[in-house]
């Protein structure tokens, strides 16, 4: 796990941590990723070829990790063709989608062809193989309770959307009964975005286009300089009425600010 402290003389781990973030903690065996981890680096097969890198794959795109139990299942089936068909959403946003579940190459292309004519959609992202469970028993992702008929657990379905930086941002796991909510899923990303750019942070129920929230770690002096006194909505609530002069009221609102790309260095 290279500067997990894996042993050199091992055999190589599909699992690659050594271009990961110094900053974050290194997964232990059965450790499932968390939100801060960094997300090791899937290396094996996918139904395109054997020498997938998902770092590589990602590159300095956010990246969007789609776990399903199993091929050729009726839930994942509708999932992967939901997911196939908001190819054009994920591009919108920078994120690039990879697969992943307990089959092999030929099982993945195969089934592929049953969600296109099952959903309308081509699945045209990746969907890495673990067909021998290495890594998912590495990362601690098995369902003990949800086995094929061989008798071999799944994987749970698990949603892992990744920072450009490989960071776990979010993580959503559902039972194998329950088809994830994709509209859902974008709402994330575009919050996780948002919020990765601006100091705000979004309400219940938020959708692009709503109001947001100033983040609680500013004074008020320092929002209203930062977005303007006059476009501060700040709540009334009892619990502040009698506190003196306050250094930050803790529910502000904002009008959206605009999501804009980061000016490229030397520009």
């Amino acid at each position: 796990m290279g500067n997990c402290g894996s042993d050199a003389s091992a055999k190589p781990d599909p699992l690659d941590a050594s271009r990961a973030m110094p900053r974050t903690k290194c997964l232990k065996v059965h450790d499932r990723p968390s939100i801060g981890d960094v997300f090791p680096n899937l290396k094996g097969s996918t139904q395109f070829d054997d020498d997938f890198d998902l770092y590589e794959h990602l590159g300095e795109n956010w990246g969007l990790i789609f776990m399903h139990p199993g091929d050729f299942t009726p839930v994942c089936t509708t999932e992967i063709g939901a997911v196939a068909g908001l190819k054009e959403e994920f591009e919108k946003r920078n994120v690039y989608v990879v697969g992943y579940s307990c089959n092999g190459p030929q099982s993945h292309r195969d089934w592929i062809v049953d969600v296109k004519a099952a959903t309308g959609h081509q699945v045209e992202f990746p969907i890495f193989c673990d067909p021998n469970r290495t890594v998912s028993k590495w990362l601690g992702i098995l369902d003990p309770d949800n086995r094929d008929t061989a008798g071999l657990p799944l994987t749970v379905r698990a949603v892992y959307i990744l920072k450009p930086d490989k960071e776990v941002a979010l993580v959503i796991t559902y039972p194998a009964s329950t088809g994830r909510n994709m509209v859902e899923i974008i709402r994330v990303i575009d919050s996780l975005q948002l919020t990765a750019q601006h100091d705000v942070a979004t309400p219940v129920n938020w959708k692009v286009g709503d109001r947001v929230l100033v983040s609680h770690h500013l004074s008020d002096r320092e929002a209203e300089l930062k977005f303007g006194k006059d476009n501060i909505d700040y709540v009334d609530v009892p619990s502040e009425r009698f506190s003196g002069a306050l250094r930050r009221h803790y529910l502000r609102y904002l009008n959206e600010p605009t999501m804009r790309a980061q000016p490229q260095e030397g520009s």
